[in-house]
């Protein structure tokens, strides 16, 4: 039996909580995974998974097996990468979550990363602030972007400050273009409260970024109710291009979206939001060579001001 093959296994039936899906993940057969899961059990002498017709979660001696494996599979991988790099040229792969709000921040993020470094494997992935938290603590992500203030007081995170998340309506530009204008035209600031009169495509109720725009809604005295619900970024975009509907953009979205010269974007105001983002990661746990790598990019001046101009700082 390869060990760290079955503990791999265990951590993505943990990771997708459904055998079929984690064996696809592995790239081997629903049997194969089982079979392996089996002989685990054989060599630790206790039932990790419980039986039933479907994926029903671990035994409390299938999760200490589970917290024992995640260390495991985390050391083995920071030892490849020592054995891998040199002193100035890290390499290994990098597991980074991004709240969906924050992809375009963290796509320029890794691109800037694997140019710096080139031996470095970025590999982004856009997560839920639930499951960007449940995977720093599972330690199958590396490193998370996302609404730092849901932290609260919990331990055990290193949090490093990024941008400032300030959000914009946007609509199709109501004026005729002007001749040799290219990109998005920025326009007055507009009220909270206006904003909620206008038909609006809005992220759906699970989504942090939705509870933020609700919460500046009712702060201003407003009701809304969209006519268009989403869990997709892109739909949440592109409704505004292909329709007539507006929609509540964060400054990372309409950063994106700069070259539509079909579209207008006002900064919201009355009140004032700005919600604070940032990477996290696990405080206790000893950086591999490419998170060190990410860790002083993420602190580097060129990089937070290239970010805070595309993700906030848009002057309308």
């Amino acid at each position: 039996m390869n060990i760290l093959a079955s503990l791999r296994y265990l951590v993505s039936l943990s990771e997708h909580q459904h055998f079929g899906r984690a064996a696809q993940a592995c790239h081997i057969t629903q049997p194969a995974l089982s079979n392996a899961l089996r002989a685990l059990e054989a060599e630790f002498g206790v039932v990790i998974v419980k039986r039933a017709r479907q994926y029903a979660g671990f035994t409390p001696e299938g999760e200490r097996v589970l917290v024992t494996a995640q260390r495991m599979l985390r050391e083995h991988e920071l030892l490849q990468q020592d054995l891998a790099s040199e002193a100035e040229q890290p390499r290994g792969r990098l597991r980074i979550g991004a709240v969906p709000t924050a992809v375009p921040i963290v796509a320029r993020f890794a691109a800037w990363l694997q140019a710096r470094h080139p031996g470095i494997r970025p590999a982004v992935l856009s997560l839920s602030s639930p499951e960007i938290e449940n995977g720093l603590d599972a330690l199958t992500l590396d490193l998370g972007l996302g609404y730092t203030d849901r932290l609260g007081q919990q331990s055990g995170v290193r949090v490093l400050p990024q941008y400032s998340e300030q959000y914009f309506l946007v609509r199709r530009d109501r004026q005729p273009a002007v001749a040799g204008s290219v990109g998005m035209r920025r326009g007055e600031p507009m009220h909270w409260v206006e904003a909620a009169a206008l038909p609006l495509c809005l992220l759906t109720p699970e989504m942090h970024n939705r509870s933020i725009v609700d919460s500046a809604f009712a702060l201003a005295g407003a009701e809304v109710t969209p006519v268009i619900e989403t869990n997709s970024i892109l739909t949440l975009s592109l409704s505004v291009v292909a329709g007539e509907v507006c929609s509540v953009l964060p400054g990372a979205l309409v950063g994106a979206a700069l070259g539509y010269a079909e579209l207008e974007a006002h900064r919201l105001i009355s009140p004032e939001v700005r919600t604070p983002i940032g990477f996290m990661l696990t405080q206790a746990e000893r950086p591999s060579r490419a998170l060190a790598a990410a860790l002083a990019l993420a602190q580097d001046p060129a990089w937070l001001a290239h970010a805070a101009a595309y993700s906030g700082a848009l002057e309308v």
